[in-house]
């Protein structure tokens, strides 16, 4: 019926340790990209955006916003 003993100090600096190397992780995939990534990420998030502009309705003079 006893339970395992554990230090706390022991298990406090190995939880820091992992949420440490949880923070380093994402920064890695966050920031550790070469500059030709960042440019090819920019211009297909352009592309994107115009692509989704093209395909907005355009309102025509008869139409109004207004419908009370």
């Amino acid at each position: 019926m006893t339970g395992d003993v554990v230090n706390l100090r022991q298990f406090r600096k190995q939880k820091a340790r992992t949420e440490k190397d949880k923070h380093a992780e994402q920064n890695r995939i966050s920031f550790g990209r070469t500059k030709v990534e960042k440019d090819l990420t920019r211009a297909l998030n352009d592309k994107a955006g115009k692509a989704h502009e093209q395909g907005r309705r355009e309102k025509t003079p008869d139409e109004s916003d207004d419908r009370s």
